[in-house]
């Protein structure tokens, strides 16, 4: 069968090299059971070529099933994929054949096959390469006989990059690959089309038949026709019925055809609103650079400013330190075991010291009532050399020697039990194990 035949037969119109080279491949590897993966934008008619390559092959005397995948809910899709059967979900009340099955021994058209799930990705990959599905529900697989044609007008190499299509699953589709070219790549078609429509329009309705003008036809030409075939015939119909002047010019087209993204069609030239156009092109620039430089100013004084008070805050706690200053956190136990209490600092929730005549013992009073004494820090009575040149003679005990101290005082006068010893101390029983622990004063 030639191709005029396979034309005439599928109202094909054109005579673009592309569009030919596109239906000869698809009459060629219609015999074959191979999978064929159809590509091209929406609307340009690749369910037209399924159906061409289904009656020219083995299978015409069986089903051609085409099946919209992006219109079938992620729930659902694998019940209409493959079927379920009785009892298998709620609202299951019976078995039901899935589209495979519907199509056996004949065609399926996976029309969006772009659109399909990662989940059903990985099960139409077994159904193709296995042959079997599975129903809903069922523990058996069903054998099938039934010849995969896919359509897309998504770039699945560029899905499969993002990690949104299997690899696996698009070279197992796309054994033969039939691209169709988009209607702006087809530019000498594009009247051709339109007199096809308008010739349907008239007869159908039986209206007079419409006729273009010179400009008309280079305003379709120029146009972009991002929704292809199906555009342009909704352009036509409209038109045919809309219009009383039968003389179809570019202002008629211009009420009918509004988006025009790449700026394509033919415009009068103004030297003087080109040379416009670019200046407020070059202020607009020139603002977002100055306006982005500020940023930047903004942005380096604000970080300056944080490097400053990291610094501020870095050498006010060195001065601290160099000074002896306690840290805010142990403000309070500094205070509690603090046995040189200065008069301005008020421990009144805390245990207080009373001086005895002895300089050597200072006596603790709880506020529970008990009283304990522990040794007073001794001045060294002999010179003693520190290699340390930072360090000060006559350094008072540090912290958590005095901790210590007083932990092992309050041990020593309960005999080593705990839990009045922490009584003694004023802290919890828990917290004078983990201070054992943390001094390592278990005997």
């Amino acid at each position: 069968m030639d191709i005029q035949t396979i034309k005439n037969r599928y109202d094909i119109v054109g005579n673009d090299p592309k569009l030919l080279m596109a239906i000869n491949k698809a009459i060629q590897v219609a015999p074959t059971d191979l999978s064929i993966l159809v590509t091209g934008e929406s609307g340009v008619g690749k369910e037209v070529f399924a159906r061409m390559i289904h009656d020219n092959s083995g299978r015409k005397h069986k089903k051609l099933v085409p099946v919209n995948c992006g219109a079938i809910p992620e729930g659902t899709i694998e019940s209409e994929l493959f079927g379920h059967v009785k009892g298998s979900f709620t609202g299951a009340d019976k078995d039901r054949k899935g589209y495979f099955e519907e199509a056996d021994g004949g065609t399926i058209f996976l029309d969006e096959i772009g659109e399909l799930p990662l989940s059903m990705q990985v099960k139409l990959l077994r159904v193709l390469e296995n042959g079997e599905i599975i129903p809903v529900g069922s523990s058996s697989a069903r054998k099938i006989n039934v010849r995969v044609v896919a359509a897309t007008n998504v770039d699945l190499m560029a899905a499969i990059r993002k990690g949104q299509y299997r690899e696996d699953l698009y070279y197992r589709l796309n054994q033969i690959s039939i691209a169709i070219p988009p209607l702006r790549e087809r530019k000498d078609d594009i009247i051709l089309l339109f007199r096809k429509f308008a010739s349907d329009v008239s007869e159908k309705y039986h209206m007079p038949l419409l006729q273009l003008s010179d400009d008309a036809r280079q305003y379709l030409r120029q146009y972009p026709w991002y929704g292809n075939v199906r555009e342009l015939k909704n352009v036509t119909e409209q038109i045919a019925v809309v219009e009383n002047d039968r003389l179809v010019t570019s202002e008629i087209l211009s009420n009918y055809i509004h988006y025009v993204p790449d700026g394509n069609m033919p415009v009068l030239f103004r030297p003087e609103a080109q040379q416009s156009s670019t200046a407020i092109s070059d202020r607009e620039l020139l603002l977002k650079a100055l306006s982005m430089g500020q940023m930047i100013n903004e942005m380096r004084s604000e970080i300056n400013n944080l490097k400053q008070i990291i610094t501020s805050l870095a050498q006010h706690n060195t001065n601290q330190r160099q000074t002896g200053a306690a840290q805010p956190e142990y403000i309070e136990r500094e205070q509690y075991y603090q046995l040189d209490t200065p008069s301005h600092i008020d421990v009144s929730p805390y245990p207080q010291q009373t001086e005895t005549p002895n300089h050597n013992i200072r006596t603790f009073k709880h506020p529970a009532g008990n009283t304990y004494d522990l040794p007073s820090y001794q001045q060294p009575t002999e010179d003693v050399e520190f290699q340390d040149s930072e360090v000060v003679e006559n350094e008072p005990l540090s912290l958590a020697d005095r901790e210590k101290a007083a932990i092992l005082k309050a041990l020593e006068i309960n005999h080593g039990r705990r839990k009045p010893a922490a009584q003694m101390l004023g802290i919890s029983e828990r917290t004078l194990y983990r201070k054992i622990k943390e001094y390592d004063l278990e005997q």
